[in-house]
């Protein structure tokens, strides 16, 4: 099988991708920050106050700063609104696009994020961006020029026009075009600290960062002693981006960190972008040792079980990929690309059931997560 030009996948996926990037089942914080800390986000209740003036960059270092907390913020998706609820700003979010499926995310965040008004179910309309009175709009499309062509976003100067600052989640809009790898979560920690910065929430930001790291860090400690060498090599398998040919997660998307945290290597760990389409053909000479079945959340524990299977009913079935090592020995995890691919506090918790996956006889299977 020879792989499509970049172009051609470009007009058959893109919007696959953007659903992998942003439809928004998001059920990523299912135990990364629960507690008090996810009930405080959930009824509002903000984690800090002050620290302004405060001021942020963008991904082509372009500083914005803000004198006060926003009052009113659109989010391009439910990566950001997801973050703001968890830093208890959820109540300032005037619209969004991307929205979450009802059900997708936690209880306590659910309820909440179904009353944000929705702008766009996918990219936010132009007009209707410039026009929703928000005082900023976090973007964490960037990087990918409104989605490859499939909308024409608005430029800094329409943006200051209409009163809104533009910030962007910096590990999904700006990683894309650094020089170097996303190999550890540092770059959505930022981003939580910078939207806290923002909406002068940072003592929550603070926590939820802490929460992550002593995750991450029980990881790291657990695999300290196991050779890059000796970690098992690893297949992202994003089912819902079509199986005529598969997408690669690269090595500047977040997914890259979480796996390469969990102890796994990235099959595709030298292709330097995000995502990228390559062809069964690459797969097969990369015969992964793990599977990851990359579903997103269909909105019910049933139907996102019937996509599994699905997902896993093709590999097996599918000449070119039925012999693969993983694939006969059924070496295949199930956690839905959201978790994976999205920024967001979750990232952490689908680290430590990674690894407790592959490495069971040096990590408990963390069920309290989920």
């Amino acid at each position: 099988m020879v792989p499509e030009g970049r172009s051609a996948w470009r007009g058959r996926s893109v919007a696959a991708i953007v659903g992998v990037l942003g439809v928004a089942a998001l059920a990523t914080g299912c135990g990364s920050s629960g507690g008090q800390a996810a009930a405080d986000a959930a009824d509002g209740r903000g984690g800090g106050a002050g620290g302004f003036p405060a001021t942020v960059t963008d991904c082509e270092g372009r500083r914005t700063t803000f004198s006060e907390a926003p009052r009113k913020i659109v989010t391009s998706n439910a990566a950001s609104l997801e973050m703001l609820l968890r830093l208890g700003a959820g109540d300032r979010v005037v619209g969004t696009g991307f929205p979450p499926g009802k059900g997708t995310l936690p209880p306590e965040l659910d309820a909440r994020a179904q009353r944000v008004p929705v702008l766009g179910k996918t990219v936010i309309p132009k007009e209707k961006l410039l026009g929703s009175g928000a005082d900023v709009y976090i973007d964490t499309f960037a990087s990918m020029g409104m989605m490859g062509g499939a909308a024409t976003g608005p430029t800094e100067e329409e943006f200051a026009a209409a009163g809104i600052k533009h910030v962007y989640l910096a590990s999904t809009a700006c990683a894309p075009r650094k020089k170097v790898p996303q190999r550890d979560l540092s770059a959505v920690e930022a981003d939580i600290r910078r939207l806290g910065q923002v909406t002068g929430t940072s003592h929550r930001a603070g926590r939820l960062v802490a929460e992550m790291e002593k995750k991450v860090s029980s990881v790291r400690a657990a695999l300290a002693d196991v050779p890059a060498a000796k970690r098992p090599s690893y297949f992202f398998f994003d089912f819902d981006a079509g199986t005529k040919q598969p997408v690669a997660v690269c090595n500047r998307q977040v997914a890259n960190a979480v796996l390469t945290e969990a102890g796994a290597r990235n099959i595709f760990a030298d292709c330097a972008s995000d995502f990228q389409p390559v062809s069964w053909e690459d797969v097969v000479a990369k015969n992964p040792d793990w599977i990851q079945l990359g579903v997103r959340n269909r909105g019910s524990a049933a139907a996102t079980g019937k996509a599994f299977d699905e997902a896993e009913k093709f590999l097996k079935e599918f000449p070119a990929t039925a012999g693969l090592r993983a694939v006969r020995e059924g070496k295949f995890l199930r956690i839905g690309s959201e978790q994976t691919t999205i920024a967001g506090v979750g990232n952490a918790d689908t680290v430590r059931r990674i690894a407790a996956t592959l490495y069971p006889d040096r990590l408990a299977e963390p069920g309290a997560d989920r």
